[in-house]
């Protein structure tokens, strides 16, 4: 990292017009060593950024406390000891060239390729993870740094994550680490509120792709409206050198209009011939799926080990990303074939084959319509019930269409709780429960998640497919402020198709 002087960052910040005032007194050539805007993590010679609707004068007090150096605001604070300060005018667009100057411009060092859209980024993500490792393992390369909703991997933290793309401050660190660690290719999600509120901003993504797009996210801590959403989300190619985009996206006209500023632009497509990666023939083989591909210098079958017949759209998208990256087709093959997402579509089967349950992180109306129409299209003989719940004071649309979406595909719902923060429980299942009873599909229910697929599993009666939705592989719960403790999905399922096998039926022995 770069330990610049604190006169350094009122320079940037003033070449930038983004300085409103400062007073560094006699600091002006004090050293910086950490650069946060937690409490809880500063060191001595910290530059300590105050924002946040909710942040509080103590909050700067306690890292004066701690050694902060000076802090950067957008006012001036009456602090318990006096401190040198940088007044900025906005200072969600500060935050990003100040982690950029403070670690040196790391995104520079590697090779990032941002994955957005409504649904799938997870997914397309994980692939074009895959494939990329499994070129670096050939020609001795590490393993590729991931920034994701599911978890994180720079070179030295490899953990749960809790938010889709972090603040500038921790992104920078992540790439730092990932540079500073010789590795050379990072894939990440990039989120609409990433785009919205300035966290990619003073970096550029070597490949961008677009997914798809549909109603999301849509309350007043997030979009506004759905034009706020999808203008956010365009501004993903502002920042991209090359770009690869879903033909068989909605509003697809505009979102070609949005790419033609990228250097070279890829196409995708699993109905439009003329795409440069165009997906046909495609089929279910055992629990995962094999397609064609026909691009202008190869027409081959590729296949996929993951179960979910709406997989091959993301795999088409990583297809692209491999070929705008130079990466060999053997190793396209080889990463397709053999790539996971950790609590997406992970099926698990009784032994007798009469219940079947599949933990995905679907969550929205796009992800779940795919989900529950392709389990539809893939077990027409077994029944569907669902899992699931929606998060607290957030994209209130998903309710009535998770709620709907599910009412009309399934047997029976079980609402539970999904991250409700500051919510009751209760009033967040009863808000989706009304869309679900009016597809005429009984629900029930039960906060406990546990207890909820417990249920399921006690209530299934002949061939039934159980899909346990939103929270995958996580084992934590927001509550209030607080991440609290729990078995994943995955865990539960496994725990209580075990008794299942171990019974011949379901049982609480």
């Amino acid at each position: 990292m770069k330990n610049d002087t604190l006169h350094s960052y009122v320079q940037l910040l003033q070449n930038l017009q983004l300085l409103n005032g400062y007073n560094i007194e006699a600091a002006g050539g004090l050293k910086i060593t950490n650069l946060t805007y937690d409490s809880r993590k500063v060191t001595k010679g910290t530059l300590f950024i105050c924002k946040g609707a909710s942040f509080q004068t103590q909050y700067l007090d306690e890292a004066i406390e701690k050694g902060a150096a000076a802090y950067v605001s957008e006012e001036k604070y009456r602090t318990q000891t006096n401190i040198p300060y940088i007044l900025v005018s906005d200072i969600r667009r500060a935050m990003p060239p100040l982690a950029e100057h403070f670690y040196n411009a790391p995104w520079q060092e590697l090779t990032i390729v941002g994955i957005g859209g409504t649904k799938g980024k997870s997914t397309t993500t994980y692939y074009v993870k895959a494939v990329i490792d499994d070129y670096m393992k050939a020609v001795g390369g590490k393993e590729s740094a991931v920034l994701s909703s599911i978890d994180t991997y720079d070179g030295v933290v490899r953990e749960e994550s809790h938010i889709t793309t972090p603040e500038a401050v921790e992104l920078q660190q992540h790439f730092r680490r990932a540079a500073d660690s010789g590795i050379s290719f990072l894939e990440m999600e990039v989120s609409s509120q990433a785009l919205k509120y300035n966290r990619v901003d003073h970096m550029r993504f070597d490949v961008g792709v677009f997914l798809n797009i549909a109603e999301d996210h849509i309350s007043q801590a997030e979009h506004a409206d759905f034009e706020d959403y999808f203008t956010s989300k365009l501004k993903l190619f502002e920042q991209s050198d090359k770009a690869v985009v879903n033909l068989d996206a909605d509003f697809c006209g505009r979102i070609l209009e949005a790419v033609s500023v990228c250097q070279k632009v890829l196409t995708f497509s699993m109905k439009d011939e003329s795409a440069d990666v165009y997906g046909f023939q495609v089929r279910k083989k055992g629990s995962g799926s094999e397609f064609m591909v026909r691009t202008p210098e190869f027409e081959e079958r590729f296949c996929l080990t993951m179960p979910g017949l709406f997989n091959v759209e993301n795999a088409l998208a990583a297809i692209a990303v491999s070929l705008l990256l130079g990466i060999p087709r053997p190793y396209i093959h080889s990463g397709l074939r053999r790539a996971r997402s950790s609590g997406r579509m992970e099926l698990y089967e009784s032994r007798d084959k009469q219940v079947i349950a599949v933990v995905d992180y679907a969550h929205n109306k796009l992800s779940f319509e795919k989900l529950f129409a392709s389990t539809r299209h893939e077990y027409p003989d077994y029944k569907i019930v669902s899992i699931f719940g929606c998060p607290g004071k957030k994209a209130y649309l998903r309710r009535r269409d998770l709620g709907t979406v599910a009412g009309r595909y399934s047997r029976k719902v079980y609402l539970t709780a999904e991250d409700p923060g500051y919510e009751p429980v209760r009033d967040i299942s009863q808000e989706i429960a009304q869309y679900v009873e009016a597809q005429n599909c009984p629900c029930e229910m039960i906060e406990d998640r546990g207890e909820a697929i417990r249920t399921a599993f006690a209530e299934a009666a002949g061939k039934t497919i159980l899909l346990v939705t939103g929270k995958g592989n996580e084992t934590r719960q927001k509550y209030g402020s607080e991440y609290l403790a729990c078995k994943s999905d995955v865990e539960y399922v496994k725990e209580y198709l075990a008794r299942y096998d171990a019974y011949g039926s379901f049982s609480d022995k």
